[in-house]
């Protein structure tokens, strides 16, 4: 790639990558599963728990992704992740049992745990360093319309040519766009090189040291991402269930539903242009907090449905840019790739293990009393950001003052910048 490529274009080639990336990966079968469930006669719950094998195997490879990408090798990943897509999607079209149909999803896992969010903002962080913030959150609105353009897509192509033909259409996509996009637009040095050269400017008397994370710091940020998608893939699964419990039929509860998304997207815009104004932990406490009003009033059984939805949906929208920026901003680029891949295990066992988990509390305690338990994991989220908040202020006033005792080579002062 030319040093002149706009970093534009790069966020828009990677934008169009996620739309295909989710769409036929994370999203698939939310229309897929009941036309593959009526076309074999394979148990339901077996064809839906495909996404969970998937996201179980993109848990653990998802460590080893971000210590490759730490050592420039995201372009390689990005592509390897389309084509890996692309394979597993070949594999479930064919599958002529369910433990093929299984297998794919295994293989479809390798990608997803190589290509999606994680991996595409550590390959930010390693090509733009700190001031990637704004890269980030552009993607993710690219990523916010995964849904919004696949699901009609896929609606469209499971009636025209089936579940399996549809299947064969997103990995075409993946071969025919996604990866010529990638060639395209990413660079094909090492990316940790070009990062030194966006990042890498000489100032005198300034100490550069890599920031290290401290284990508090770490265990609290996997935490809050963790339990964050644990509740946000537990409502997404459940939530016409949760409403339903409420009153709201199929047709009201989907209407109110599709406030989530412009919600989602509409925030990540906000975030875009007023972001570099605040530190993005704000951002992140600003997702807990809308995420906890949003759970906390449908739990109170306060008939402002509609409002339920728009909260949720930006909370769960500036979760993803929190999710991606904080890492940056609060331990530096230094090792950015391998700590993101390190958060994203936990967080994926967590989606994986939340519809099964949302299901044993639906059927043991009941829809009102799993709204309520929600509600209550996400104030212990807005605990735990605050917690994170206290303990980085009290550190960076502790290196502040650190480094008024740090002489230099001539005796004089330097700076630690954090």
């Amino acid at each position: 790639m030319s040093k002149n490529k706009p970093r534009t274009l790069v966020v828009a080639g990677l934008g169009v990558g996620q739309i295909l990336a989710w769409g036929s990966s994370y999203y698939l079968l939310a229309i897929l599963a009941e036309p593959v469930t009526a076309d074999t006669g394979w148990p339901a719950t077996l064809v839906v728990a495909g996404l969970s094998i998937g996201l179980v195997t993109s848990a653990f490879v998802a460590p080893r992704v971000g210590s490759r990408i730490g050592q420039g090798h995201g372009r390689r990943l990005l592509i390897l992740s389309a084509a890996l897509l692309s394979a597993g999607l070949v594999l479930m079209a064919v599958s002529p049992v369910l433990w093929v149909y299984l297998v794919a999803w295994v293989v479809i896992g390798l990608g997803m745990g190589t290509g999606l969010y994680s991996s595409a903002f550590a390959t930010l962080g390693q090509l733009y360093g700190e001031s990637a913030r704004t890269s980030i959150t552009a993607l993710t609105l690219f990523g916010g319309l995964a849904s919004t353009i696949c699901w009609p897509l896929s609606l469209y192509l499971v009636s025209e040519i089936g579940w399996r033909g549809t299947c064969g259409v997103y990995a075409a996509l993946q071969l025919v766009v996604t990866i010529p996009l990638y060639l395209w637009v990413l660079p094909r040095r090492r990316l940790n090189e070009r990062a030194r050269e966006n990042t890498g400017v000489a100032v005198r008397n300034v100490d550069v040291r890599p920031r290290r994370p401290s284990g508090t710091s770490v265990v609290l940020l996997t935490s809050i991402v963790t339990l964050s998608g644990l509740i946000t893939t537990t409502m997404s699964v459940h939530m016409f269930t949760l409403l339903g419990a409420v009153g709201f039929g199929m047709a009201a509860a989907l209407a109110l539903a599709t406030l989530v998304g412009p919600s989602q997207v509409g925030i990540r815009f906000v975030e875009l242009l007023f972001g570099k104004r605040h530190h993005p932990l704000w951002t992140m406490a600003a997702s807990v907090l809308l995420v906890g009003l949003g759970l906390g009033t449908l739990s109170a059984g306060l008939p402002l449905y509609a409002l339920i939805m728009i909260l949720y949906g930006a909370g769960i929208g500036l979760a993803s840019i929190a999710h991606g920026t904080v890492p940056l901003a609060v331990f530096g680029a230094e090792g950015y790739a391998s700590l993101m891949g390190r958060i994203a295990l936990p967080a994926l066992l967590a989606q994986a293990a939340a519809p099964p988990l949302g299901t044993l509390l639906i059927d043991t305690i009941g829809a009102s009393a799993t709204s309520t338990t929600l509600a209550l994991a996400a104030l212990a989220n807005i605990g735990l950001v605050v917690w994170m908040m206290l303990l980085t202020r009290f550190q960076s006033v502790r290196v502040r003052a650190a480094s008024v005792l740090t002489p230099d080579a001539s005796g004089g002062k330097r700076a630690i910048i954090h």
